[in-house]
């Protein structure tokens, strides 16, 4: 990892292969796709894009910092990868400030259980380091990428923003915006994404991003955007208009994100403000399995927080790949496949026993347990936490979402 003003390693984002299988992986921060039904190796992505793997001595330093256990998406790899988290936890051990920035593409009304991911994330950090929190909602670059109006996907942000407060972020501690309505409120932000955009050529940016000359020149610059929420000094009303140092920053993300942050901490040093570090999170899976793509245009390829109890449990027993064998004497015989298991892989994210998990587990591979107990478990699970979820963004106003998005003081230990 880098804590130097060396450059980070930037390599370009395009489809890279894996040697032992000879098929294509895609990652980047508009597609991703597996060329295996194990779905993406993530140690030949690490070694690719230059990260650190978060190690059992990483976990067991968080854990001894924080006296308690780490979330279950840390402790089963489900955010694996990181880069200078070391230096985060020097600083909360030094009693130093820094502020968490994760974010949001508003495409869609309806976001399924794959966009919750870092906000579950985000929210257990905000808790256990008790610092300020930004969340950049990229109306914008949705406008950019999508068949959207700018309109369009302006109220989508709003939208998506209640469900991301019903994660239950705490509001003297969050500050929620929308490109398109904060930049012009703030001349600090427009500032820093020119002095960012200063320091990268449009031939490192094309290298980075795979943009062609086909691209329009939005797209080309909207990088920087991404970048800016990472330097302190581009909210002036949370940490001060006379910041005598730039603050810290700890984006958690899914790894898809990383070559935003791989060019921003390759401008750091030159604008003098610290790298920010990263905690990189898996993909969740498509229903259909690791070589798909879940979309909010294809209803039955994830599970959205607007799905009805009857929607979860028909997506499920019809359209989660299963890794039973084909017949139930040849499954009692072999077992399933946990791997390629979709049922399963949810369960690595939304069941936090871990006793009662790798029970589960045991007792797929063994055949003891077949592949309808298996999904029975998983929409018992899933129908409570998007039950639950709808609860609470049904108690969000738009008062509230309002109050979450309103340029003011934030509070927290420092």
């Amino acid at each position: 990892m880098s804590t130097t003003n060396e450059p980070d390693h930037v390599p370009p984002v395009n489809d890279y292969v894996d040697e032992a299988t000879n098929v294509d992986d895609i990652v980047n921060p508009w597609e991703v796709k597996a060329g295996s039904n194990t779905g993406v190796d993530y140690d030949k992505l690490i070694r690719r894009f230059g990260s650190s793997k978060v190690s059992d001595d990483l976990v067991k330093r968080i854990e001894r910092i924080i006296q308690k256990p780490v979330h279950h998406f840390i402790r089963r790899g489900i955010f694996f990868s990181h880069r200078d988290v070391d230096q985060i936890l020097l600083a909360y051990e030094q009693k130093k400030p820094f502020y968490l920035y994760t974010g949001r593409g508003p495409s869609s009304d309806a976001m399924h259980l794959g966009h919750l991911v870092p906000f579950i994330m985000t929210k257990w950090l905000q808790d256990v380091f008790d610092v300020p929190l930004v969340i950049q909602m990229t109306d914008d670059e949705k406008f950019l990428w999508k068949d959207l109006s700018a309109d369009e996907t302006n109220r989508l942000a709003y939208e998506n923003a209640k469900d991301i407060i019903a994660c239950g972020f705490d509001k003297d501690k969050t500050f929620i915006f929308s490109d398109f309505d904060f930049i012009a409120q703030c001349p600090k932000f427009y500032r820093n994404i020119c002095k960012i955009q200063k320091c990268v050529t449009y031939n490192q940016v094309k290298g980075i991003f795979g943009f062609g000359d086909s691209d329009c020149i939005g797209k080309i610059a909207f990088p920087a955007i991404q970048a800016a929420p990472a330097i302190s000094s581009t909210f002036p009303f949370i940490f001060g208009e006379k910041q005598k140092q730039e603050l810290a920053c700890f984006i958690p993300c899914a790894i898809d994100q990383d070559p935003y942050f791989r060019m921003t901490r390759d401008v750091a040093p030159r604008l003098n403000f610290p790298k920010p570090a990263l905690l990189h999170s898996v993909f969740f899976p498509a229903l259909q399995g690791s070589q798909s793509k879940m979309s909010s245009s294809d209803p039955n390829s994830s599970i959205f927080l607007t799905d009805t109890p009857k929607d979860i449990k028909n997506k499920i027993n019809k359209h989660a790949f299963s890794g039973g064998k084909a017949s139930i004497e040849e499954h009692r015989e072999k077992g399933g496949d946990c791997e390629v298991d979709v049922s399963y892989q949810y369960l690595r994210f939304f069941l936090d026993d871990d006793e009662k998990l790798q029970q589960i587990r045991e007792g797929y591979s063994s055949g003891q347990i077949l592949t309808g107990e298996l999904k029975k478990t998983l929409i018992e699970i899933l129908q409570k936490l998007v039950a639950d979820h709808q609860v609470k963004r049904q108690q969000v106003t738009d008062d509230i979402v309002r109050e979450y998005m309103r340029p003011r003081e934030l509070k927290f230990r420092y």
